[in-house]
């Protein structure tokens, strides 16, 4: 989530100072420890609102940035129940998850053609789908696709409690299925045996997943710097990230209390599934995504006979972000995902 440093510096020292100088009886340790909790909760609430607000600022972006070359739209549709209800017996528990979709299609389809899409889950513990991704939208429109981006369960910009149905490397990527069955519903113009995955990070590991849990329904995936070993992400990155992961909302254990959870959400214990053509690219000097892990899910396909591609580039300039960027490398690095998903998907064009 966005930090709101200014803010909650704001609202302790507000709270501090009504303390200092109210009238009346200290309060006792517990009384402060619940006040803050309060304040914490409010920065908190304050938090998601602004989320909020970025988020109806960056929808209307869209139109903007890329409406020259798709129709934009974004739906809301169904996928499957919350994986931990606070109450699984009360009225609605299992009723579906609701969540948005963004739906790109390039301005220039001819009537009667049949395209390919592509399905693109964004990165993130907890984010959501932006105009950062306008210039790679652009290209894919050039091409052809027709482009699926889901806000899956746990994405920001929606609420407190959508945010927290967050269900890592799991129910979040039976959104991603949901949003493929949908498209084909809704999209006569889309050809079902050209329907790839691609993504990045967090939305690598989706795409991974999605993957191995439905191989005979993509023609391809691409999985860029992907998430690929938690239990290994927990060891370098620290308390902080743990945290997220062990909220009750979440997991609800640290790797330590629940290790065959943390490798049942990782992409490089299921490798064995492999069965869709496969590129991954990683980065030696990535400062969120370890070259590490994915060396690891690289071992793992290589160990489990699966025949796939991959490049792991040296150094590149910009770390995890280094081939969505707006450089030469970047640009050549893109071209290399969008010829091999070409070679399986056949768009109508290719970048000139």
């Amino acid at each position: 989530m966005r930090a709101r440093s200014f803010f909650a510096a704001a609202i302790v020292l507000a709270a501090a100072a009504v303390f200092a100088t109210g009238a009346g009886a200290q309060p006792s340790p517990e009384q402060l420890a619940a006040q803050l909790k309060q304040i914490g909760q409010a920065q908190q609430d304050l938090d998601h609102r602004l989320d909020e607000l970025a988020k109806a600022i960056d929808d209307v972006a869209w139109f903007q940035r890329v409406g020259d070359v798709a129709v934009v739209d974004k739906w809301r549709i169904a996928g499957a129940p919350d994986a931990n209800p606070a109450n699984p017996t009360a009225p609605g528990a299992t009723n579906p998850v609701r969540f948005y979709v963004y739906t790109f299609v390039p301005r220039d389809r001819k009537p009667g053609e049949k395209l390919p899409m592509l399905i693109l889950p964004h990165g993130g513990v907890h984010a959501d789908f932006t105009t950062y991704h306008a210039h790679i939208i652009r290209e894919l429109m050039a091409q052809g696709y027709v482009v699926v981006a889901p806000d899956y369960r746990g994405s920001t910009g929606y609420g407190r409690d959508f945010y927290e149905l967050i269900d890592y490397g799991g129910r979040e990527v039976d959104d991603i299925h949901a949003t493929r069955e949908w498209a084909l519903e809704n999209f006569d113009f889309v050809d079902p045996a050209r329907v790839g995955l691609i993504g990045w990070s967090h939305g690598g590991l989706i795409v991974l997943m999605e993957a191995f849990a439905h191989p005979k329904e993509y023609a391809c995936v691409f999985a860029g710097v992907p998430v690929s070993d938690l239990v290994a992400r927990m060891g370098y990155l620290g308390k902080s990230y743990e945290d997220l992961y062990s909220a009750p909302y979440h997991i609800g254990k640290t790797v330590h209390q629940d290790i065959a959870e943390y490798k049942r959400r990782s992409p490089v214990w299921s490798a064995d599934k492999l069965a869709v053509p496969l590129l991954i690219h990683t980065n030696t000097n990535d400062e969120d995504v370890n070259v590490i892990e994915v060396e690891h899910l690289i071992q793992a396909l290589k160990a489990a006979g699966k025949t796939f591609e991959y490049k792991i580039y040296q150094d590149a300039p910009g770390g995890h972000s280094f081939d969505r960027m707006d450089t030469p490398l970047a640009r050549q690095a893109r071209r290399e995902v969008y010829e091999f998903l070409a070679h399986y998907l056949t768009p109508p064009r290719r970048l000139p």
